[in-house]
């Protein structure tokens, strides 16, 4: 029950991500501000690949195992 409870109030609360190192915000701060919302948008894109290639490999181990059990069943 708390487990669920605290995944629908975190789906519920969003904040927008500043996805800048030090580095890259000094750089941008010197520069307009459609530069920085590029910035943002490609490392916020250069992130989600990790994440699709976790939840593939998830994905395929998962199905594996299910194929698994069920040829023990029979």
């Amino acid at each position: 029950m708390k487990k669920s409870l605290l995944t629908i109030i975190l789906l519920f609360v969003v904040h927008i991500a500043d996805a800048q190192c030090a580095m890259c915000r000094a750089v941008v701060e010197s520069g307009s501000s459609s530069e920085a919302e590029g910035l943002n948008s490609g490392i916020i894109y250069l992130m989600t690949f990790p994440y699709i290639l976790l939840g593939t490999l998830f994905l395929i181990i998962v199905r594996y195992r299910l194929a698994k059990k069920k040829i023990n069943r029979n």
